[in-house]
């Protein structure tokens, strides 16, 4: 019996996981957490510069609520004005601190890049985030 066992048990397993996999983990109604990675800093005429997130001041972990329709950082909450959602991603915009700003999160994968403009000023985000 335990030898029928297992072959049963690898079928059900092949038959069940494109299920899982199809779980749309990022369809902009679970909270997501976010991390980010790398950022980019632009400023008119002079070469943008690379750095970890926290060395220009960005939040290494963000909360998206959707339901809420805000974004939790640990210093600040922003109000998101806009969502739009597609087949490939997730796109959520708003203002703060005199930066618009937009986030485009991968529904795929989770992959995040968050965007901030200025009249003199531009960042970039790269990240990832994860359903809580």
């Amino acid at each position: 019996m335990k030898a029928l066992a297992l072959p049963i048990f690898v079928a059900l397993l092949c038959v069940a996981l494109p299920v899982f996999a199809e779980e749309d983990l990022f369809d902009g109604t679970k909270p997501l957490l976010c991390a980010s990675v790398e950022a980019i800093d632009c400023d008119p005429g002079v070469p943008c510069e690379r750095g970890i997130p926290e060395m220009m001041g960005a939040p290494q972990f963000l909360r998206i609520d959707f339901a809420k329709k805000e974004i939790i950082g640990p210093v600040m909450t922003a109000k998101i004005n806009m969502m739009q959602k597609t087949d490939e991603q997730i796109t959520l915009q708003g203002y703060e601190m005199s930066l618009g700003w937009t986030v485009a999160i991968e529904r795929g994968t989770g992959k995040m890049v968050i965007t901030f403009a200025g009249v003199d000023t531009a960042y970039t985000i790269f990240g990832a985030c994860t359903s809580l």
